[in-house]
């Protein structure tokens, strides 16, 4: 009987929490969190209120995005998430003090479950703030449980009075066979010719995730025909330069490769996909939803970020890193090197994934200032005692070196987060954005012990998954750590040529996220 297994057997202590306490002393840096955080939203259903499905996680958020627009920041997220896909709501949190204090609530008219909704259920919520109609505008991503949960339409909310109230959304589409995994993003400098252009990515699961783009020019009142370039994406996250045009990190419908491509006309078109690279991906343990989606972000001068989990520096893929590369031209059609964020050795072991982005756009080029928020196993081969914690990294030069990591909130027993159909589940991203205060603001879901039995879901309510974040802001430090030099050691999975890695046919019906 190993060391761990005596204390556990003398003590009754859960191994997962018995090994978090024990890795606070062998890794002092991974610790338990050293900020104080702030609950910004629970979720307010029951299984009476909000059924669904005979494994419904009440009470439970997960997969938060937000936006800020000088001191106000709004946040959205899945509410109440649903074994088999989907959520009761889609719930929303907003601050409009830098994140001080937070106002929340449910998005009226999205599901049946609220305010008179038409669907019933609701995922993949993304924040946008259109500067010229003053409008903040929420899109998500509407299921139908009829003939199995599968996406119906994409829709926005809209706020004119500061994201505190929405009002009913509108209809973006809802031509898809199986629309998913959307994202919206809207032109705000006032001297591009686009200014006011919003613009909403989605893929189409039931058509070989084929990308399908649409336009507002009205603040998200309406949204034109939907446009494509006929290749296979899935999680394309879009950002707008200063001269107008949009370009739109994605990952293929694979998962095995991320690349970008670009409108330079306002959305009349969309040029194909520029590979950055292929994916190196260590599957993590706990049956722990996750991917290597992209995080990006975009800098004052244009210069487009992007992050996701990888393992090529890590030897047989053993775990992941955070890795980051930027665009070097003003189309995103050439691309930097990747690198590695240096959280810590390529020895440790340590997993690191779903990593939520941002840049201060107020700085840029080798003055950028950027914060990374992630999540990460203390050891990668956890095995059934695996328990999350969630870290902060942050760079002052445009990510050439990077500042020590710290510990946000953790350990918690990834069992202890919300059950579904493709693993326990915080979400398929999170979130980090800048205040006018110059500091990092980031959102994110933790766990505690649920209310009866040892896992979220054993019995109906018994989940405790709010969303959270730190309750002062984020400063973002220089730093000296670097990976300039580290070698590849693990060749990848992404294979194939660039053409065959975003071909429609080759990723048919591959992946979907809602």
């Amino acid at each position: 009987m190993s060391v761990l297994s005596r204390i556990q057997w003398r003590t009754r202590m859960p191994l997962a929490i018995l090994l978090a306490a024990f890795l606070s002393l062998v890794f002092p840096a991974m610790a338990f969190a050293n900020v104080g955080l702030t609950q910004i939203s629970s979720d307010p259903f029951t299984a009476a209120t909000c059924t669904a499905s005979n494994t419904t996680n009440h009470h439970t958020e997960v997969e938060p995005d937000s936006f800020s627009n000088g001191s106000t920041i709004v946040a959205a997220f899945q509410v109440g998430r649903i074994y088999d896909g989907g959520a009761c709501a889609i719930g929303f949190a907003t601050s409009t003090n830098n994140g001080a204090s937070w106002t929340n609530g449910l998005l009226p008219g999205v599901t049946k479950y609220y305010s008179g909704g038409a669907y019933d259920r609701a995922t993949d919520a993304a924040v946008a703030y259109d500067a010229r109609f003053n409008a903040w505008l929420i899109s998500s991503l509407v299921l139908s449980e009829s003939g199995g949960p599968h996406g119906v339409a994409v829709l926005t909310s809209r706020s004119t009075d500061g994201g505190l109230t929405w009002g009913t959304p509108v209809v973006t589409e809802n031509t898809s066979s199986s629309p998913d995994k959307n994202w919206i993003v809207c032109d705000n400098t006032a001297t591009s010719p686009f200014y006011g252009n919003c613009y909403t990515e989605w893929d189409d699961n039931g058509a070989g995730n084929v990308l399908q783009m649409s336009t507002s020019t009205d603040g998200g009142v309406t949204w034109g025909a939907v446009k494509t370039n006929g290749q296979g994406v899935i999680g394309g996250q879009p950002v707008v330069r200063p001269d107008g045009t949009v370009i739109v990190p994605t990952d293929n419908a694979n998962e095995t490769a991320v690349g970008a491509f670009n409108s330079t006309n306002g959305g009349s078109t969309w040029s194909t996909i520029t590979t950055i690279a292929t994916i190196s991906h260590h599957t993590e343990a706990g049956s722990l939803r996750s991917g290597a989606l992209p995080t990006a972000e975009i800098d004052g001068a244009g210069t487009v970020y992007v992050v996701w989990s990888d393992c090529r520096f890590r030897r047989s893929c053993k775990a992941n890193d955070l890795v980051i590369s930027h665009s070097l031209n003003s189309t995103g059609t050439s691309w930097s090197s990747v690198s590695r964020i240096p959280i810590d050795a390529t020895t440790s072991g340590i997993d690191h994934f779903i990593p939520g982005l941002a840049v201060n756009k107020s700085t840029s080029g080798s003055s950028a200032q950027l914060g990374v928020t992630y999540y990460y196993y203390p050891v990668s081969a956890c095995g059934t005692s695996c328990v999350l914690d969630v870290g902060f990294i942050s760079s002052t030069n445009g990510g050439s070196t990077w500042s020590a990591a710290t510990p946000l909130a953790g350990p918690f027993n990834v069992g202890w987060t919300a059950t579904t159909s493709q693993g326990r589940m915080v979400g398929d991203y999170i979130s980090t954005s800048y205040g006018s205060d110059n500091l990092a603001h980031a959102v994110f879901m933790t766990a505690t012990a649920p209310t009866s039995g040892t896992t979220c879901s054993a019995v109906p309510d018994n989940c405790n998954e709010p969303a959270d974040s730190p309750a002062s802001g984020l400063a973002v430090s220089g730093g000296s750590a670097s990976s300039a030099g580290d070698p590849v050691l693990f060749g990848g999975n992404g294979g194939g040529t660039a053409n065959s890695l975003w071909n429609v046919v080759d990723n048919n019906g591959s992946k979907h996220r809602d």
